[in-house]
């Protein structure tokens, strides 16, 4: 299979030769082009055609959200990846790149110790997301073939299905008492789809991981309560939960469900990552079936890799309901697709359905 072609733009030379490095070093991809700004890589995509495009939120002449919207009345399928700051400035751009049709983003290196440490934290945040965005666009392209073998290799990869015994969850309860959300790649406009069509007085308490780093989550509680009927606000230890109120797990930290006599409070912490994520899905899911039992409705939306699953199987045991996005609506079909396959969901269904169901079953 030809390489993957990749144009990287972004103002700075250093970073410019930093991408080319780690992309380059992977024998399934090709830088084909770099561009110091938005003009420039505008001028260069007819030239090289390439598969991909990383680009800078900041850049001088044309920035980043003015060079995708341009990107997208051109080709609307293109994948795009925002390299962001790890800032308040650089998060908010990116939340409103991913609004405007960015495909994802990817942090700059932060505090890094070594120049290497810079390069690795580049190469596992990137190159995985490249290589599977790339992948669906190709199979989208229409190869039958190459669809239906990646399909049978990605399936014999997930655990074989899971089905949970019936007699589990026999003591189901009548009433949802609180929603859990998990998700990943695509989750900001897959969390406003959801939570925007929910009503003010919304009946009970909702949380959420959705993985991204500090300061953008912040970020994104703030821009969701713009957007919604309901109040999102980024989740702190103390917080006691309230019917008709959403809370983000911070970045980096994990976040869980304590009783405190008659009121449930969130807690935080750092204890090590699980699934390679902090905050986790697994993590919060399993404190809110501890607590919740056959009260918690689990909803796992869009997002790479299978953190959730077991949050899920703990849900499902302790007698509560799990729902998951389609393939077709997600970006990518990891999280909700290996629960899915696991036979945990007890529905399938699409974006556009997803808050009526939660509502319905709320």
């Amino acid at each position: 299979m030809s390489k993957i072609k990749i144009l990287v733009v972004d103002d700075s030379v250093v970073v410019r030769r930093l991408l080319s490095n780690v992309l380059d070093g992977d024998p399934a991809l090709e830088v084909v082009g770099a561009a110091a700004n938005g003009k420039i890589a505008l001028a260069k995509i007819s030239q090289v055609h390439p598969d991909l495009i990383v680009l800078d939120v900041e850049m001088p002449d044309m920035n980043g959200l003015e060079t995708l919207t341009e990107i997208r009345k051109q080709d609307k399928d293109i994948p795009v990846i925002m390299f962001s700051a790890l800032t308040e400035l650089g998060a908010a751009a990116t939340l409103e790149a991913l609004a405007l049709g960015a495909t994802d983003y990817v942090t700059k290196p932060h505090n890094m110790k070594s120049k290497e440490a810079a390069l690795q934290n580049v190469r596992e945040q990137l190159i995985p997301k490249i290589k599977i965005f790339c992948k669906q666009q190709r199979l989208n392209r229409g190869n039958l073939e190459v669809a239906e073998k990646d399909k049978n290799i990605a399936l014999k990869e997930q655990i074989k299905p899971r089905f949970v015994d019936p007699k589990i969850g026999l003591n189901i309860k009548s009433q949802v008492e609180i929603v859990v959300i998990g998700v990943s790649t695509g989750g900001p406009n897959a969390l406003e789809a959801v939570l925007r069509e929910l009503p003010a007085n919304f009946r009970v308490p909702i949380v959420i991981v959705q993985h991204m780093p500090p300061v953008f989550t912040k970020r994104l509680a703030e821009r969701l309560t713009q957007k919604c009927q309901i109040q999102v606000e980024e989740g702190f230890t103390g917080n006691t939960l309230k019917p008709g109120v959403a809370w983000i797990a911070p970045g980096d930290y994990h976040m869980v469900l304590e009783k405190h006599g008659f009121s449930v409070q969130i807690r935080t912490h750092q204890e090590p990552p699980e699934n390679s994520c902090r905050p986790a899905v697994d993590v919060l899911f399993r404190s809110a079936a501890k607590i919740y039992g056959g009260g918690v409705l689990g909803v796992v939306l869009t997002g790479m890799g299978q953190d959730g699953l077991h949050g899920c199987e703990h849900i499902r045991e302790a007698g509560g309901q799990v729902i998951v996005q389609d393939e077709s609506s997600s970006v990518v079909w990891g999280m909700p697709g290996i629960v899915a396959n696991s036979g945990l969901a007890n529905k399938v269904v699409s974006l556009k359905e997803m808050a009526g169901e939660i509502i319905d079953r709320v």
